[in-house]
């Protein structure tokens, strides 16, 4: 199959049509399809298929117990309203850069892997990288188990609705000892691959950053009859701290977004006795990210004492800096740069969004690569790249491949 053969069968699954944006969310009927069209993909093409214990799926091309294996793919779970490329152009990549290596007529002395990662975006459970999280043990099985969604359903309960297994769930070092690199093509999320010219690059780190739930707790009361005075209204000190978020993140040249609230009781009536907000915030360096957190809690604290509310700050989630493997990524510019004209060397470039890549690179060797995306726009239904620079990705990838797993 082509990549734009797959890329069609792909598109439709999950997709609002109100939005135009995805929601495939984890262990849904829309991440159901997205597992389905995984199988069925290894299946065509002969591959040995697997299901972990952790619900990551994988297909190999050789045996992966040889060890020493070059693993490639990303994740087909989404954002709420999310793009279409964020996620499902590193998998579906990766099944086009195997039928190139076939078409090549590659000789490879190494087991070659597909995988598909679940939970990678955390949109259901608010917790990223799930799978790859539990795979080389930065998540326990307990923790994962206390888990649970907006509705109050838990990760055990979805997964076994799903027909997994919860019990089984937990760290997979001898999987993880399969493999000697790993490599993830993604869309860039931002804009510098447009602004230098080039199609694809390789990644130099990825951004300390972390997700952070602010509770503010007030009084809930009548919206009419409750005077100005005698309000304990929480959306107050909340609205405060969003604009504090910008203005601690600017002056150290970092993001920070309150991009999820919750309220209660959440009447257009009644001032709310809860409103509980959701901070992800980045940073090139840790003491940087550490400046911008305190300064946002600092400033909450203030706001919710002058109006007479109750603050609490929960870490929810936090991810170091991650330098990606030195040597491989060497390797991959090497690669890539070999027989071609100077003026196209792949940049090496850094980005602020986490990736399964940066939870596996304290166990095993991992790299990067990004491919343009124009408008620099993700997360988002416009997110996009061009199917010029798709195959580029899938070329690049393929060299890549090629290259390590011939070595």
């Amino acid at each position: 199959m082509t990549f734009h053969s797959m890329w069609a069968e792909l598109l439709p699954i999950g997709r609002s049509s109100a939005s135009g944006g995805y929601r495939r969310f984890a262990w849904t009927g829309a991440d159901r399809d997205c597992r389905a069209w995984f199988e069925e993909q290894a299946r065509t093409r002969g591959l040995t298929y697997e299901l972990d214990r952790n619900g990551n799926q994988w297909a190999w091309l050789g045996d992966p117990a040889r060890g020493d294996a070059v693993v490639t793919g990303s994740h087909l779970d989404s954002v709420p309203d999310g793009g279409a490329f964020d996620g499902p152009l590193g998998v579906v990549s990766a099944f086009a850069a195997l039928d190139e290596l076939r078409a090549r007529g590659a000789e490879l002395s190494r087991p070659l892997g597909i995988v598909n990662f679940g939970d990678e975006e955390g949109a259901r459970f608010g917790l990223a990288c799930v799978g790859s999280r539990l795979t080389a043990g930065q998540l326990t099985a307990e923790d994962a188990h206390r888990l649970t969604d907006g509705d109050g359903i838990t990760l055990p309960r979805a997964m076994e609705a799903a027909g997994h297994d919860p019990d089984a769930i937990g760290p997979d070092p001898e999987r993880l000892a399969r493999i000697g690199a790993f490599v993830e093509l993604h869309v860039e999320q931002g804009r510098a691959l447009d602004l230098s010219g080039h199609r694809v690059g390789i990644a130099s780190a990825i951004w300390p950053h972390g997700r952070w739930r602010f509770d503010f707790r007030g009084e809930a009361n009548h919206a009419g009859t409750t005077r100005l005075a005698d309000r304990r209204d929480p959306m107050l000190p909340y609205a405060e701290t969003v604009l504090a978020a910008r203005r601690e993140a600017g002056l150290a040249g970092a993001v920070a977004t309150f991009g999820k609230i919750s309220v209660e009781p959440n009447g257009v009536n009644a001032i709310p006795s809860l409103v509980r907000g959701w901070l992800d915030s980045r940073a090139a360096g840790q003491q940087d990210l550490d400046a911008v957190v305190a300064g946002i809690e600092k400033a909450a604290a203030e706001y919710a004492t002058a109006h007479g509310v109750e603050l609490a700050v929960t870490r929810e989630s936090f991810t170091p800096v991650v330098e990606f493997d030195h040597a491989l990524r060497d390797e991959l510019a090497r690669i890539l740069g070999r027989d071609r004209d100077p003026r196209l060397t792949v940049p090496v470039l850094g980005t602020g969004a986490g990736h399964d890549a940066g939870i596996l690179s304290g166990s095993i060797p991992t790299a990067m690569l990004f491919v343009r995306n124009p408008t620099g726009v993700s997360h988002s239904p416009a997110e996009s790249a061009t199917e010029d620079d798709c195959v580029a990705g899938v070329l690049a990838l393929a060299d890549a491949l090629e290259g390590l797993a011939r070595t």
